[in-house]
């Protein structure tokens, strides 16, 4: 039987293990598409579901890898045929469903998007889940009504995947970002992406009272925690705040004042569960007019499948920035 290298995450008896594994190559049932896997990305979900530093994962063992981006195989679905290129992201892979870190991945059709013209597979996977939540916070910000003329949106965690995709999509639609970033070795690169202010994790204005001074016209936030609460009492009256990570904690303590008194908005952002009309719209966007010009300025490394747990273990310690591409048929 034909078989494929695949990294795979076991968690039982024997504790929390993973690795490169070679197995049997899927068949596509009913309804399924198999495709060949150009690239994979590294996202920080992934570092915590492959590390099992994060309870991400619902059943082992399981293929890793969030989304992926190819060519069909074989196609058991009536909108795909073999030699179209698809992207997969979301859904239950790496979670309930085998993903994307491995030569081959088989999954339910009516997951895929095809790849619009604009994009290519490798461009496509520069954005990835990541590029697709930026997508997404800057999707609900509009539909809320943020404009540029309400001021600066602030974007924290911005040398992260969601974080540089966000800058460089808010820039090129006339906002002007504020990017907060610990990381001092990369405000050129920041800059270039479009951000015209960089702050440090520390320097974010306002303290503790329930409402501070209205600085920001909107937010797209990774952190979480005591900085998505500072942020919900400095944001002008009926700003947005675009909530999407919890790297600073999962808690959240504010008061309702910057909601009730400033009709403040806060918008939670789930890429997992977006409704297929909105993901083909979302991804159309990013290959027409919320295409990030140079996507290569994203990459911020590019690995085999043996490189992996190493990369994880650096971006569950922040010593990673942009988007990670994964090349699965690569050597390692």
């Amino acid at each position: 039987m034909p078989t494929h290298r695949a990294f795979r995450i076991h968690h039982d008896e024997a504790g929390h293990r993973a690795g490169i594994e070679t197995i049997d190559l899927p068949e596509p049932a009913a309804g399924e598409v198999l495709l060949r896997v150009d690239y994979a990305s590294v996202n920080y979900k992934d570092a915590l579901g492959g590390t099992g530093k994060g309870k991400v994962i619902r059943r082992f063992p399981i293929i890793g890898g969030i989304d992926a981006a190819g060519v069909v195989e074989r196609s058991e679905h009536e909108d795909f045929k073999p030699g179209d290129t698809v992207i997969a992201t979301g859904h239950g892979m790496a979670f309930d469903h085998d993903g994307g870190y491995a030569e081959y991945l088989c999954v339910p059709g009516d997951w895929l998007v095809a790849v619009s013209e604009g994009l290519d597979t490798r461009t496509a996977m520069l954005l990835g889940t990541a590029g697709f939540t930026a997508a997404l916070a800057v999707h609900r910000l509009l539909q809320n009504d943020q404009r540029p003329d309400m001021g600066p949106i602030l974007v924290t965690g911005a040398s992260g995947g969601v974080g540089s995709v966000a800058i460089a999509i808010l820039a090129k639609l006339g906002f002007e970002v504020t990017a907060v970033s610990g990381k001092p070795e990369l405000h050129d690169w920041l800059t270039d992406l479009g951000a015209t202010q960089i702050l440090g994790r520390d320097a974010l204005p306002g303290g503790d009272r329930p409402l501070e001074k209205a600085t920001w016209g909107g937010a797209v936030d990774n952190v979480g925690g005591a900085m998505l609460a500072r942020i919900t009492r400095t944001v002008v009256p009926y700003g947005n705040i675009a909530s999407i990570g919890l790297a600073g904690g999962g808690e959240l303590h504010t008061t309702v004042m910057p909601f009730i008194l400033r009709g403040v908005s806060l918008l939670g952002c789930d890429s997992v569960h977006v409704p297929m009309p909105l993901r083909t719209e979302l991804w159309r966007h990013l290959a027409t007019d919320w295409r990030v010009d140079e996507p290569e300025r994203l990459l911020g490394g590019e690995v085999a499948l043996e490189a992996l747990p190493e990369v994880f273990e650096r971006m569950l310690a922040g010593r990673t920035h942009g988007r990670v591409l994964v090349q699965p048929t690569a050597a390692g």
